[in-house]
């Protein structure tokens, strides 16, 4: 079925089968089998705004929507940032948890927070000083991460208003968000028009595909920026979590962690996930400023047509696994380093150090300003083109 269904009939199919009740986020609960199918509902409203003129622009009302599959997996998502802010999914004995570190209202995301289940860009990870240069001609970019730039600016597309757009399709409930970044904002040249489109299939998938397409030559780098914890998002730290990670090799970078242009072998460092690991096993040798991973990996089957496997995460006690797949040359890791306890995340938990990690498909940071690596990691768009990306989060249990 490629059209949605009407949305009375659809939330007659969950509300059917349910209860239409939602289990406190603190607890597991049994595997109910629904859908396919989704929900939609009123979640907030982003503030006033004024235009040039000094007219008041009112705030759009922001919509949240549910997946849910035939197995009963349930993703939510809501139309500021395009940010997931849910993520249900059963362990070995058929329990369910959250694991997807977020709020519980828009609020709290509106107050700011370190890109909870957003989508970051217009350019994703770090440029160098917030300088680059296209066609000959300098641009200068907010350093919001002094003293370099990072994903997006000061008001990135984690923070934009995305109309929603969900349906029934043949893999599955989805839904599609549309945002237009105009020519100058945050800096970047060109008039950007960008889908995001996440689809839950009856896999357990989360298939999340990007298009872009530019009016003007522009740089172009988009990254899903979910924190996973496969415990449960209020289970605690992630060390125990075992990863793997298809790249045999990564780029090192300096303090600031921008990469030196050099592509090096893994083996023998820290960074060397190309057997299972615990990602807490060499947490202190990876060094950094809070310590802890924050780096890309080159993926060793990157710039495919269609995702290829990337990443694979087991945790040992629930038995959920997650698997990465991609299109995207390069891989962030990062192990929620900056978490210190001040966001107050679902349910009142407080999110420390370490309490969830991302997995970042993407291009490589600073691609705009490494010449050499133009062939294996390119972010410049131009008129008549269209980006592409299609990033996989597959989840399952262990075998």
């Amino acid at each position: 079925m490629s059209r949605a269904l009407p949305m009375m009939f659809v939330v007659a199919i969950v509300v059917g089968l349910t209860g239409g009740i939602n289990p406190p986020l603190a607890e597991a609960q049994p595997m109910a089998v629904t859908g396919p199918a989704y929900e939609q509902e009123k979640y907030g409203k982003m503030p006033n705004t004024k235009n040039k003129a000094g007219k008041t622009i009112p705030g759009p009302i922001v919509t949240q929507y549910k997946l849910i599959n035939k197995n009963g997996m349930v993703v939510k998502c809501i139309e500021y940032g395009a940010i997931i802010t849910e993520i249900h999914v059963p362990d070995k004995n058929g329990k369910t948890a959250d694991v997807a570190l977020g709020y519980e209202n828009l609020d709290k995301y509106l107050k700011g927070h370190p890109f909870f289940g957003t989508n970051a860009g217009r350019c994703a990870n770090r440029i160098a000083k917030g300088k680059f240069t296209l066609d000959g001609k300098e641009y200068t970019l907010a350093t919001n991460n002094d003293p370099n730039h990072l994903h997006g600016g000061k008001e990135g597309f984690d923070k934009k208003y995305w109309k929603g757009e969900p349906s029934l399709t043949t893999t599955g409930p989805s839904v599609k968000f549309t945002y237009t970044s105009p020519d100058g904002e945050e800096g970047y040249p060109g008039r950007l028009s960008v889908t995001v489109s996440y689809t839950l299939t009856d896999n357990n998938e989360i298939v999340i595909d990007f298009r872009a397409t530019t009016d003007k030559t522009t740089i172009c780098n988009l990254a899903h920026h979910s924190y996973f914890n496969l415990a449960g998002h209020n289970a605690g730290d992630i060390k125990s979590h075992e990863l793997t990670i298809a790249a045999k090799n990564y780029t090192p970078a300096d303090e600031t962690l921008i990469p030196t242009g050099k592509i090096e072998p893994v083996a023998d460092t820290p960074f060397n996930f190309t057997k299972p690991k615990a990602i807490g096993q060499d947490l202190e040798k990876a060094g950094g400023k809070p310590v802890g991973y924050d780096l890309n990996f080159v993926l060793d089957k990157g710039n495919s047509a269609r995702p290829e496997f990337a990443a694979k995460v087991v945790e040992p006690k629930s038995g959920r696994v997650m698997e990465v797949f991609t299109t995207e040359p390069g891989l962030q890791l990062y192990t929620g380093n900056f978490l210190d306890g001040t966001n107050i995340g679902k349910g009142g938990v407080k999110y420390a150090q370490y309490n969830g990690f991302c997995l970042e498909a993407q291009k490589f940071p600073d691609s705009i300003n490494r010449p050499e690596w133009k062939d294996k990691s390119n972010v410049i768009l131009k008129p008549g083109e269209t980006y592409k990306q299609t990033t996989i989060y597959k989840f399952g249990v262990a075998k």
